[in-house]
C-alpha cells in the first residue's frame, strides 16, 4: 500500500512556502507550512519543499519524475514504520 502518490509530491512543489514539509500525520502524508511544524510534527516530517526541489532536473516536471519521486518518498514513510 502507498502512503504517498505523486498528488502529494505536486502539492509540495506547488506549496508557497519554500520551507514547507511533507508530514507523515496519523496514517495520511500532508503537506505543512514551516510554521505548523511544532516539536510533535518534527520527528515525522519526510522531506522539506527546498530538499525536494533540489532533487528536480530541468523547467518542466513530468508524471514520470514525479511517480519516481513519491515511490522514494513512500520508501522512507515504510521505514519510518507506516
Amino acid at each position: 500500500m502507498a502512503f504517498i502518490d505523486r498528488e502529494c509530491v505536486r502539492q509540495l512543489i506547488e506549496a508557497p512556502d519554500p520551507d514547507a514539509a511533507l508530514v507523515f500525520v496519523r496514517g495520511d502524508c500532508v503537506v505543512l507550512p514551516a510554521a505548523e511544524i511544532d516539536d510533535a510534527h518534527q520527528g515525522l516530517v519526510i522531506i522539506r519543499r527546498r530538499d525536494l526541489t533540489a532533487q528536480l532536473h530541468g523547467d518542466t516536471i513530468t508524471d514520470q519524475q514525479l511517480d519516481l519521486l513519491a515511490e522514494r518518498l513512500d520508501n522512507v514513510v515504510h521505514d519510518m514504520g507506516a
